[in-house]
């Protein structure tokens, strides 16, 4: 097939990277072949990159029934079609006069989004206009940071998603080709997005040298997130302690860099320090590689030692110079080719599927099956060396304990490990190899990005290295523990790795370790309403209304003391009520009591979510446990975000809309109607009336949850469920709010009909009661007896019995509003930036504030001002909420609260100080 020509007139693209590549350098000048082609003083770096991926053997699986294979993946929220971007490149223009215009057509066919260069040749608004993938921006901090500023900014304007800081050029690295070349840049090639009179770009080396900032610290990423709400990421990350440091100062991810070999000559090639990285980042952050990417099994080799994605480099220039964007095209599309060969010959069923049981050693006995969130531990004299070609690259330099040549959390152990010997080793450890693993950067703490919990921040600010020996031996003694639980997370359900389900544990311990703090966190009841005694007067009642309805004694303590019905014993009682207080006319039958809101919400997704093409919309920010059980049982989640204002039902459709055309199918939409937990919005009339209408005209089912309405001042507007006149809504109830927490008694009203094949007809709350008796089997009958008896005490009406309650949680958002009004005047709190909205009732409220409302923040509140609050971010099932504040009130008395606004007033004022933030706060959160 090689000596075949293509037919007359007709173009015939390379079949492999490396030909693209010779191509490409007949068509350049030598001087700009060089410039693009070059490394870092003798190149060793730069050959190490592609190396290292040469090492690396992939282990085909057979009969797997994987199919073909799905390549795509989510990165900070963003679906892409495979786990590639086209990495930052200066002057694309210096390869084809369309430049990065020409690459933007290219990603966005293939469906890859494109890191722009801030030396790009093009302007961002034309890159922008052809763009048909996302757009991130590089940024080089400049001298002059009024020029970065503009920089975003302008990004930003033209609809870029991302900024990725480059952070490994304090100085360019001497390039001595282009030294030899005395490279200059031809005069028509300019950065189109810099300000053309106050510098000369003419030498690239040069003005690296005058214009760029040398002296960055970690600080700038708070910087960066001071004039531009875009995720951050770091680039230039080579090992584990920076990345660490990374997580701490509020990165939203790491790109695993040498800048393809272009800085430090060398150092260690990325895939060989990719798995260290791996497991410091554990899942926290998103994690990019770059450097040797060269063919469609590199990008699942770096997938498969924890890599989410990788960055594509000079092919795609190469693919420029040979045909412009169809050039760059073709490239694109042989690496995502050769990677669905790959997945499939491997049995890798999805890109999210890939680890490094993909990767084989010598004999196959390599002892790397590192996962993205732990790895196995191989230890004793008979650990099989990983040295020699053969050896897949799972240990990085930094590695000064026995691990040399182990992956992140494997240790070799014995006099007789193998020592990191032989043409193949990775390169000698430098100094950065004995910092510990609690590291942080100074002045700054672990970041929440609300699915990536931190580590514990305890002595971020004073970090003292343990001695050397110490460190190995606790490496040593936490993989021995590896080695006996036997257990890799990766092995588990992928649930159990979504941080959503994590997402609190911060906010415990910050609790935990400030406990005179003030906090806001908490939604839970005021406890004085709570009469320790009341519980057995609420059995009691119980007990004789079923003797009045004449029980036996007998049938009395088989009630109270056996599992009973799993549909719940008092569905009657709560129908009464439900009809009483809220208008709802659901029978007995329709209704299952469940352990909590919680379960009804677990039964009803269950139930309702048949296949993967059925979809859970979401109003967002939302309560976290909906998105919680979404993850536990696969379902799909699209957020539909909430305006200023609120829900806005158009919003809505527009995602149905929109999934539908993916070919998938929503299938409800979960709402919090009244006083949203967390934004505090109700919807209003007409928003409920133009819900239910299009949820009739689109077969979408509505999952209704409204825990704090009843326990809210004034008259309320009906449920969904009371104007629900076609049986689309699911209510989802909870006594945790208007009764007590501790009961644990919630309800789901499922009054849908289904039909069988045979045209039998039941109701859904059948089906979720069946599901029912495989989870819980029933709701205790202990905790259901309080429960009735404290609605027998008010015929029902649980309005009634919560007037005074009401007027409390009133009250105390009152004084809330009140005492952020007398701290924060309207000209102060404009000046500031700093904003509220004001609910009519329920226990949350949202503040927006002109600075990242991260868990570092978070920490500094707690520690020096004696407030805690909850970081709205958690509460976003994709990017949103970084620079706002959730603030709880329910909890606290009037006094506490005047006490923990003023802290929090003092907070706000010092943390917009210290960000350097001031004025209208910009993006999704103003």
């Amino acid at each position: 097939m090689t000596g075949r020509t293509a037919p007359s007139g007709a173009w015939r693209p390379p079949l492999s990277l490396d030909e693209y590549a010779e191509r490409a350098r007949t068509r350049l000048d030598p001087a700009i072949w060089d410039f693009i082609e070059g490394g870092a003083g003798d190149e060793r770096t730069l050959a190490a990159n592609r190396a290292a991926f040469d090492r690396v053997r992939l282990r085909p699986r057979v009969l797997t029934g994987a199919g073909e294979g799905d390549p795509s993946t989510t990165v900070l929220g963003r679906r892409w079609a495979a786990p590639v971007a086209v990495a930052p490149m200066a002057y694309h223009t210096l390869m084809h006069p369309d430049g990065e215009t020409a690459t933007a057509r290219a990603a966005g066919a293939a469906g890859l989004p494109l890191v722009v260069s801030t030396f790009a040749g093009r302007s961002f608004a034309e890159i922008a206009a052809v763009a048909g993938s996302p757009l991130w921006l590089q940024v080089y901090c400049f001298r002059d940071r009024a020029t970065t500023r503009r920089l975003v900014e302008r990004a930003a304007d033209a609809g870029f998603e991302a900024l990725v800081l480059t952070g490994d050029t304090p100085r360019l690295g001497r390039r001595l080709r282009d030294l030899r070349n005395d490279f200059r840049l031809p005069p028509h090639i300019t950065p189109a997005n810099l300000p053309a009179d106050e510098a000369d770009y003419s030498s690239p080396s040069e003005h690296g040298r005058t214009g760029l900032d040398p002296s960055l610290d970690w600080s700038v990423i708070a910087w960066l997130r001071s004039v531009s709400p875009l995720p951050v990421l770091v680039k230039g990350v080579m090992t584990a302690e920076d990345a660490r440091c990374a997580i701490a100062a509020g990165a939203d991810g790491i790109v695993v860099s040498n800048h393809g070999g272009r800085q430090l000559d060398g150092t260690a090639a990325t895939l060989e320090v990719l798995p260290r990285i791996a497991a410091a980042v554990d899942g926290r952050c998103a994690l990019l590689l770059d450097g040797g990417v060269r063919r469609g099994r590199d990008v699942l080799a770096a997938l498969a030692l924890g890599a989410d994605a990788v960055l594509l480099g000079r092919p795609v220039l190469h693919g420029l110079a040979v045909a412009g964007a169809d050039g760059a095209a073709g490239v694109l599309d042989l690496v995502l080719d050769e990677l669905s060969e790959a997945m499939a010959l491997t049995g890798t069923a999805t890109a999210a599927g890939a680890d490094a049981a993909l990767l084989a050693g010598p004999e196959d006995t390599t002892a790397v099956r590192h996962r993205r969130s732990g790895a196995a531990t191989t230890t004793g004299p008979e650990a099989a060396p990983l040295a020699g070609p053969e050896a897949s690259p799972a240990a990085g330099p930094e590695d000064t304990a026995a691990v040399r040549h182990h992956p992140p959390g494997a240790t070799t152990t014995g006099p007789q490990a193998p020592p990191a010997a032989g043409p193949e080793a990775p390169p000698a450890a430098g100094p950065e190899d004995t910092v510990p693993a609690g590291h942080h950067a100074p002045g700054a703490a672990p970041r929440d990005d609300r699915r990536h919990p931190p580590e514990s921040a305890a002595g971020h600010d004073r970090p003292r290295p343990p001695e050397p020996a110490a460190e190995a031996a606790a490496e040593t003694e936490a993989a021995e523990a590896a080695e006996t639980a036997g257990l890799r997370k990766a092995d588990l359900h992928r649930s159990v790795s979504d941080p959503v389900l994590d997402t609190m544990n911060f906010l415990n311990e910050i609790t935990g370790r400030f406990p005179d703090v003030v906090s806001f966190a908490p939604g839970r009841p005021y406890e004085e309403f709570f009469d320790k005694d009341e519980i057995l007067d609420h059995v009691r009642r119980y007990l004789d209304h079923l003797a009045a309805g004449g029980a036996s004694d007998e049938a009395i303590r088989t009630a109270l003391y056996q599992y009973g019905p799993t549909a719940g014993q008092i569905r009657g009682l709560i129908s009464d009520s439900l009809r009483a207080d809220e208008g709802i006319d659901a029978p007995p039958g329709a209704i299952v009591v469940t352990v909590g809101a919680q379960e009804a919400m677990l039964l009803a997704l269950r139930a309702l979510f048949a296949g993967p093409g059925d979809v859970l919309l979401v109003a967002s920010p939302c309560y976290v446990g909906i998105t919680g059980a979404a993850s536990l049982l696969g379902v799909p989640v699209r957020p539909v975000e909430e305006r200023a204002d609120g829900l806005d039902v158009a919003d809505v459709e527009a995602a149905v809309l929109a999934e539908r055309a993916r070919g998938r199918r929503p299938r409800a939409f979960y709402v919090v109607p009244d006083h949203s937990n967390p934004s505090g919005n109700t919807l209003s009339r007409r928003a409920r009336e133009e819900l239910l209408e299009l949820a009739a005209r689109h077969d979408l089912l509505i999952l209704e949850d409204s825990p704090y309405r009843l326990v809210s001042p004034g008259a309320q507007l009906p449920t969904l469920k009371a104007m629900d006149r076609t049986r689309r809504v699911v209510h989802l109830g909870s006594y945790a709010k208007s009764v007590f927490p501790g009961a644990r008694v919630g309800f789901v009203v499922a009054d849908q009909p289904v039909r069988d094949p045979s045209g039998a007809e039941s109701l859904l709350a059948d089906e979720l009661a069946k599901i029912k008796s495989m989870v819980t089997v029933n709701t205790p009958a202990l905790s259901q007896a309080a429960v009735a008896g404290a609605l027998l005490a008010c015929g029902g009406r649980l309005t009634e019995r919560n007037a005074v309650p009401a007027k409390h949680y009133g009250e105390a958002l009152r004084v809330t509003l009140e005492q952020l009004d007398r701290h924060f005047p309207e000209d102060v709190r404009d000046r500031l930036g700093i904003g509220w909205n004001r609910p009519s009732g329920g226990f949350f409220l949202t503040v927006r504030v002109p600075f990242p409302a991260d868990n570092a923040a978070l920490l500094r509140s707690a520690e020096d001002h004696g407030v805690i609050w909850t970081p709205m971010a958690y509460f976003y099932p994709g990017p949103g909420g970084e620079r706002s504040i959730r603030l709880s009130f329910s909890y606290l008395s009037t006094a506490r609260i005047e006490d923990g606004i003023a802290r929090f007033a003092a907070f706000l004022r010092a943390e917009t100080e210290r960000s350097g933030a001031t004025g209208p706060t910009p993006g999704r959160d103003a």
